[in-house]
């Protein structure tokens, strides 16, 4: 299992975050009814995919042990592709976020990750 997972938000969201105590999702995990996250091997397509071109997008690191002891622990479902994503079906606690980066964008309007901590 992954020792770490990832959250793109953009900083409003997070900004929301920070002042709510919790992250209840962007508009597109609360219409769905959970939070979506992506292993290392799959952030940088969901980046592509879904966040090309938006400025101010944050990569949150979380770890996974954290979310496992929340109200209703990580669900790994299949999605694009049948391979599995994380989904988290309650409001992540902040104190899961280990880490945020702040992303630029490349000329192709493209998100330029760092280094994503992996798994040992």
């Amino acid at each position: 299992m992954a020792k770490w997972i990832y959250k793109l938000a953009t900083k409003t969201q997070w900004d929301a975050a920070l002042k709510a105590g919790q992250f209840d999702g962007a508009p597109v995990d609360i219409e769905d009814g959970y939070i979506h996250f992506s292993t290392a091997d799959q952030v940088e397509e969901t980046a592509h995919k879904y966040f090309r071109t938006i400025e101010n997008v944050l990569l949150l690191v979380v770890a996974v042990d954290i979310l496992e002891g929340t109200a209703q622990p990580l669900a790994w479902e299949p999605s694009r592709g049948g391979a599995l994503f994380p989904h988290l079906y309650c409001p992540m606690p902040l104190h899961a976020v280990v880490a945020v980066s702040s992303l630029e964008l490349n000329e192709d309007g493209l998100h330029i990750l760092p280094p994503l901590p992996r798994d040992l």
